[in-house]
């Protein structure tokens, strides 16, 4: 039988640990803290509530046509002012829950050294599982996020998540403060080993390891 040919490496796996020089894309999108403007945390917070109570409604029949032409005629207006992704105040601003992600649970980082951030979060009627109770995929959002954000920023360089193991210990309730506690544990060439967990009180809600690799030149 001929020889197969050798399969390539994964992007993610190649042996080359030489210093890259590559920008640092999520601390760049943090350069400016008054993108958006002074009023952007106001339309944030809008989308946010307009995600949480679409969540939890169910319109009259005759209602509905209305309702979906209002949302309609705001995303057009949206749609007029959309730009590159870099620019955009969505996911940037650091001084806002989420970053002001329509995306993100509510969480705010209060405190950060080198290696670690602490901080706090609350899932809303939008995260909703089931029962009252905060999906688990929401839960691996936060922890893949904001362990993400503290290796590309303060550890290893931009790096891409390459596996995440998350535990779930009990029920995140809605629209409970919690806190999060995210660590850098060890650094080896492009690899960057990091731990999470989420605590209610003194009830441990969720926990999570995870490995990223910093990315070689031209990767996105």
């Amino acid at each position: 039988m001929p020889d197969q040919p050798a399969t390539p490496p994964s992007p993610l796996e190649r042996a080359d640990d030489a210093p890259i020089e590559i920008p640092d894309l999520w601390h760049a999108r943090d350069v400016d803290p008054n993108v958006g403007g002074p009023d952007f945390s106001r339309l944030a917070e809008a989308v946010q509530l307009l995600q949480d109570r679409f969540t939890g409604a169910c319109l009259p029949a005759d209602r509905t046509v209305e309702v979906a032409a209002q949302i309609e005629r705001i995303a057009a207006l949206l749609g007029e002012f959309q730009v590159e992704e870099r620019r955009a105040p969505a996911g940037a601003r650091s001084d806002l829950p989420g970053r002001g992600s329509a995306l993100f649970p509510r969480f705010c980082v209060d405190h950060g050294t080198d290696t670690s951030v602490r901080g706090s979060v609350t899932f809303t009627r939008f995260h909703l599982g089931g029962n009252g109770a905060a999906h688990g995929g929401t839960l691996a959002l936060l922890f893949d996020d904001v362990m993400g954000h503290l290796v590309s920023t303060r550890g290893n360089g931009v790096s891409r998540t390459a596996y995440l193991h998350v535990n779930y210990r009990s029920v995140a309730l809605l629209e409970r403060p919690m806190r999060f506690d995210v660590a850098i544990e060890r650094v080896d060439g492009r690899k960057t080993w990091s731990t999470a967990r989420i605590t209610d009180g003194d009830q441990l809600v969720s926990d999570a390891e995870g490995l990223f690799i910093r990315l070689l030149p031209g990767q996105p």
